[in-house]
């Protein structure tokens, strides 16, 4: 049976956080329990000589929690996790980890994110 998970392309999230909203509401999380965060790396300069200072790097990166199972009640019903399918920016895939791998050759600021089994 193959693995499944999430590809996660950092480099088109905008943080609107409509993963977090969807994944609470879907799985009624209390308070301060997520399936999925969005943080934020930066903002910071980054060092470009070319832009005089005025170039900044900073990325929002959804990631899942030991609490994600990929919304298998969902995929259960041919469905696919309720954080790709309100995303947005259109910027997370879920699939088979052999097929996202070939996914994740082709573009920078991506990560592949699978849940642990068990």
């Amino acid at each position: 049976m193959p693995q499944y998970g999430l590809l996660i392309n950092y480099q088109y999230c905008t943080g609107c956080q409509s993963c977090e909203v969807a994944c609470k509401e879907e799985h009624d999380f209390p308070v301060g329990k997520w399936g999925i965060r969005v943080f934020d790396d930066g903002p910071w300069q980054k060092d470009d000589s070319d832009d005089a200072g005025r170039c900044f790097n900073w990325n929002k990166i959804p990631v899942p929690t030991d609490l994600c199972d990929l919304c298998a009640e969902r995929l259960g019903k041919h469905r696919e996790p309720v954080c790709v399918h309100h995303c947005l920016a259109n910027c997370m895939k879920f699939g088979t980890i052999s097929e996202l791998a070939d996914e994740l050759a082709k573009s920078p600021k991506q990560v592949l994110w699978a849940p642990t089994e068990g």
